[in-house]
């Protein structure tokens, strides 16, 4: 689980500060205000982590077939023409699979990274009292470790978090390092604001992912596979549907032909006809890939989800945010989102007054643009639900449109008479 992040020259910040994570963490605010930019971070790295073999690129900006396309280090940089570096630094806990320096009891760790240009930069671990990092010097890269104070070598930056040619006891220090850097970006799956269009048919697959794709493109293979191998997440998507009061529940229809082999088809209530998912609400087929993506990534996964609530009536959004802790409590999953909902956050501030989940299992940002800054603001959240420190308009001024209606209601009435 991601505990911790912050990045400097980044896009549209050039400081987030440290941004506290949380099992749920949720970031609100206004449009371009930066909020997207900071999941960015994230899906950067996890794209860092799986670039091709053959490929070394400190960071892996992508391309058009990437979970994000970031072009180049130019075009991430804060202001490129004063030339500042670029920083982030990740803390995480790690997952029980994974030992670090041969001791199980350490169970964080902290990176952090700086880079001045693509090429040239620097970065450190820390994993409990330990420290190893990387810097630049004479035009090459040396390593230097708490454990051997007086000692250096020097290295091959591999990518943005790892090191080639050192010395084989240190490598496999290295070697633990990367492999619990990877581990724990592998965890991310994402899906984006803009889920595909639902269609009438859908191909076949031969084998299913546990992934919808960040268009939500493989929501359907992802079902399928699931009413098969695991029965209760297809299950309790259905029935979370039903509590969104979005359609009563689905079916397969399969043919022999694998490439266009498979319809959903749904029924809207109880004893209704069976109909395509085209035919139903365009909310249904938005929301399907979320709720796919939540019951069908493995236990102990980093979901991270931008605008799930789009294109769903207010009483669905509430219900949104109960699906979210029912996924969080109860599979182990964390879940980092960007959202513009009312609706939701009110209803996760509900639940927390209930006891429905704690405030310390939360964590949300409201993030704001200042004279072409990024900011974020952590907003305090006590144990009764309340925020303390609600930023002026964060969702619009209602209390201000309903008394302007009701004063124009009052001119015009008396002009009537």
């Amino acid at each position: 689980m991601i505990t911790e992040l912050r990045a400097q020259n980044f896009k549209s910040w050039q400081d987030t500060g440290r941004l506290q994570f949380a099992p749920l963490t949720g970031f609100f605010g206004a449009n371009s205000s930066g909020k997207s930019s900071i999941l960015q971070i994230l899906l950067l790295l996890k794209q860092t982590t799986e670039q091709p073999l053959e490929s070394n690129e400190p960071l892996y900006f992508g391309n058009e077939d990437s979970i994000i396309d970031l072009r180049s280090f130019s075009d991430i940089i804060h202001q490129p023409i004063k030339g500042p570096s670029l920083g982030i630094s990740v803390s995480w806990r790690l997952s029980k699979e994974v030992t670090i320096l041969n001791d199980p009891e350490l169970d964080d760790i902290s990176f952090y990274f700086n880079f001045y240009n693509r090429s040239v930069g620097s970065f450190n671990y820390q994993v409990g009292e330990h420290e190893f990092g990387v810097e630049p010097e004479a035009g090459r890269h040396v390593f230097k470790a708490s454990t051997h104070p007086n000692r250096s070598e020097w290295v091959d930056l591999f990518r943005c978090y790892g090191v080639r040619g050192i010395s084989t006891t240190t490598q496999k220090v290295f070697n633990d390092l990367e492999a619990a850097f990877e581990d724990s970006f592998s965890r991310i799956y994402y899906l984006g604001p803009r889920r595909e269009d639902p269609r009438r048919k859908y191909p076949r697959k031969q084998s299913y992912p546990m992934d919808v794709g960040r268009h939500g493109e493989k929501t359907i293979s992802t079902l399928l596979s699931s009413s098969v191998q695991q029965p209760s997440a297809y299950y309790q998507v259905m029935e979370w549907l039903r509590k969104l009061e979005l359609i009563y529940s689905y079916t397969f229809n399969l043919t022999s032909n694998t490439e266009q082999g498979c319809e959903l088809s749904v029924r809207q209530y109880k004893d209704g006809p069976e109909v395509g998912l085209t035919d139903v609400g365009f909310g249904v087929s938005q929301v399907l890939p979320v709720l796919t993506q939540c019951y069908c990534v493995p236990e102990g996964s980093i979901l991270i989800l931008e605008d799930p609530e789009a294109h769903l009536h207010p009483k669905a959004q509430s219900e949104l945010a109960d699906v979210l802790i029912d996924v969080v409590k109860n599979r182990n999953v964390q879940i980092i989102l960007e959202s513009h909902s009312e609706h939701l956050l009110l209803r996760l501030m509900r639940r927390i007054a209930e006891e429905g989940i704690s405030e310390d299992q939360t964590a949300f940002h409201f993030c704001k643009i200042e004279y072409g800054n990024s900011r974020a603001e952590q907003l305090k959240v006590d144990e009764y639900g309340n925020i303390s420190n609600w930023p002026k308009d964060f969702f619009g001024d209602d209390m201000g449109d309903v008394a302007k209606k009701t004063k124009a209601e009052m001119r015009r009435r008396k002009a009537n008479k």
